[in-house]
């Protein structure tokens, strides 16, 4: 059994990355190595502890801070929810880093940016570790605070009002997330994330009037939406993700928006589906059973519903790479809680199970998949200069690799198998037939062909066709740098020693030989994108076929997970053994990971705990 110390590992590996960024910037070279190999040993700390949780008789380890047992002390808890988003956090932010070494101006690497964007993973990671609300909010802020001067890092204008924008809204976010916990202190007298829904499930025995939670938790909702980019709340994502150098965006699209997620997960599931809310507002009507997931549940599926198409319809009116891409984002993340929102409304475990999985496979599709088109978007304009759609085409003959890589990862978005992306939308569709929820499956359906259409635009538009006038120019550049080469490659040889008896028709022959061998090199240059960017993008790319190609393992990790997200028994069991599952023994518990449904989804588990 492994010790609870493998779970705080994760978290010690970013930090000490960060600090020694800061202590190495008198060589960027030293520098830049450190931050690639903590990026490697973060990964490294994660499968440590993934593997850890999967061989863990309870799935499920927990670590008390300098010993103070929970709910006084500070608690950090992996399972199999939080440990399969750790995982995507740590290959992309992997591959980001080693992308930053080429993509980020020397000076900005040595002054401050591997120092900031190694304290951002430190957020991600305490943030799906922490097992109380308000080090949820603390390390909400250690993460975003950091991607604030990580967005503005170019500094022009467009940069600064984009940062701008992102700082004020998520600030005002960051406000309201506090004065929201003060509320879930004052009614439930803990901040601790098990022992608030041990209370939540038996209010009577605590003297709690669990009612406010239900208005609590909706101002909650609205910060980690506002968090996600989800419509209405979505209007920072363009601007910011178009003024991030490349690997930011990368790490904003495809992680940090997944904290949001697992925010709503982790509280909604876990915590307040415990309490025995009963709710009936117009058009919404559902018993203790449900509890506030009764009205959570429509309210996601308007969201997911106004994302995916809103996003979906945006994308296809961009100009340029980074605009669709920031829409196409949007619309993404609206496939995600499709099926979270027919998840929270459905009394079937199994549809439930089935739903939250959908959504975290459909993230990591999701986080690998985009972090690969704005890295691509990244080398496109290195190598041209430019990512609008009109100075591009022809990308399929100067980039082929780089083409190749762009358009796996546009098909993973679309959903063609082999690929993750196909099983992704195949499980919300499925969830959405379990569920009988026709309206939901409408949707999906809806988004799937916006996806089609915007992703064979950009095809179109920038990879195939005649090239652009950027694209020639920077073709043209690239076969003038390898001439001069040739050149001087060819000079070298004749100072070295050409034989002056040698015969005209000889030395004639020779010219033919090397002019031949001249116009093949300058054909091979015509790949114009960097050799670093590129292998990076196809690394992302590789993971996806192969994440597609045997999709089992990553199946059973997301219904694990789905499992750990729902079962709120063992997940106080876990925390706080001394009062196992006290509020929750007698079926007092009404929400979806109440009691009464804690035996039913054990039994799903097939472990009989």
């Amino acid at each position: 059994m492994a010790t609870p110390q493998v779970v705080i590992a994760p978290l010690l590996v970013a930090l000490g990355t960060a600090v020694l960024a800061l202590l190495t910037r008198w060589d960027t070279r030293v520098q830049r190595a450190t931050s690639i190999l903590g990026a490697v040993a973060y990964l490294g700390g994660v499968a440590a502890l993934f593997r850890a949780v999967r061989l863990d008789p309870d799935n499920r380890l927990v670590y008390q801070v300098s010993g103070w047992d929970a709910p006084f002390g500070i608690t950090l808890v992996a399972d199999p929810l939080s440990t399969l988003l750790l995982a995507l956090a740590a290959v992309v932010s992997l591959v980001a880093a080693v992308y930053s070494t080429r993509a980020v101006d020397l000076e900005g690497q040595r002054l401050s940016y591997h120092a900031l964007y190694h304290l951002m993973v430190v957020g991600v990671t305490g943030a799906l570790l922490t097992g109380d609300v308000f080090n949820l909010f603390v390390w909400f802020e250690v993460m975003l605070m950091s991607s604030y001067v990580l967005v503005a890092f170019d500094s022009g204008p467009a940069s600064t009002r984009a940062a701008l924008q992102y700082a004020v809204l998520n600030l005002l976010g960051s406000a309201v997330m506090l004065l929201a916990i003060g509320g879930l202190y004052a009614t439930t007298g803990t901040l601790n994330m098990a022992d608030m829904a041990r209370r939540l499930a038996e209010p009577a025995a605590y003297g709690i009037d669990p009612a406010p939670v239900l208005g609590i938790s909706a101002v909650l909702l609205v910060v980690f939406l506002l968090k996600a980019g989800v419509v209405p709340f979505q209007f920072w994502v363009p601007d910011a993700y178009r003024a991030a150098p490349a690997p930011v965006t990368a790490m904003l699209a495809g992680v940090v928006k997944k904290v949001g997620v697992y925010a709503v997960l982790r509280l909604y599931f876990t915590v307040f589906a415990a309490a025995p809310v009963a709710v009936s507002l117009p058009g919404i009507e559902g018993g203790p059973e449900l509890g506030v997931l009764a009205f959570f549940g429509p309210v996601l599926f308007l969201l997911a519903t106004a994302s995916t198409l809103l996003g979906g319809l945006g994308a296809i009116d961009q100009p340029d790479l980074e605009g669709l891409l920031a829409y196409s984002s949007i619309a993404q993340i609206g496939f995600i809680l499709l099926p979270v929102a027919v998840a929270a409304t459905a009394t079937d475990p199994a549809v439930r199970t089935v739903g939250v999985a959908a959504a975290l496979v459909y993230s990591v599709n999701h986080g690998l998949a985009k972090s690969l088109l704005y890295m691509a978007g990244g080398a496109v304009e290195d190598a041209v200069g430019s990512t609008r759609l009109s100075d591009l085409g022809g990308l399929t003959e100067t980039t082929p690799v780089l083409s190749g890589v762009v358009l796996v990862g546009a098909l993973s978005l679309v959903g063609i198998p082999p690929l993750t992306g196909f099983f992704a939308k195949l499980l919300v569709f499925d969830t959405a037939v379990r569920a009988g929820a026709p309206l939901a499956l409408g949707v999906a359906l809806a988004g799937a062909v916006l996806t089609i259409a915007y992703a064979t635009r950009v095809w179109n538009r920038a990879f195939w066709g005649d090239p652009g006038p950027r694209v020639q120019a920077a073709a043209a550049a690239a076969l003038t740098r390898a001439g001069s080469t040739m050149e001087e490659a060819g000079d070298a040889v004749t100072d070295g020693g050409a034989d002056p008896g040698a015969a005209p028709e000889d030395a004639s022959a020779g010219h033919g030989d090397a002019h031949d061998q001249h116009h093949g090199d300058l054909s091979a240059a015509a790949s114009i994108a960097d050799p670093l960017l590129v292998g990076c993008t196809l690394a992302l790319a590789v993971l996806l076929v192969a994440l597609g190609v045997g999709f089992d393992p990553l199946y059973t990790a997301a219904t694990d997970a789905a499992s750990a997200a729902l079962d709120t028994g063992a997940y106080v069991d876990a925390v706080d053994p001394t009062t196992a599952g006290e509020a929750l023994a007698d079926g007092g518990g009404g929400g979806s990971g109440g009691a009464h449904d804690i035996e039913t989804l054990r039994s799903l588990r097939g472990d009989g705990r």
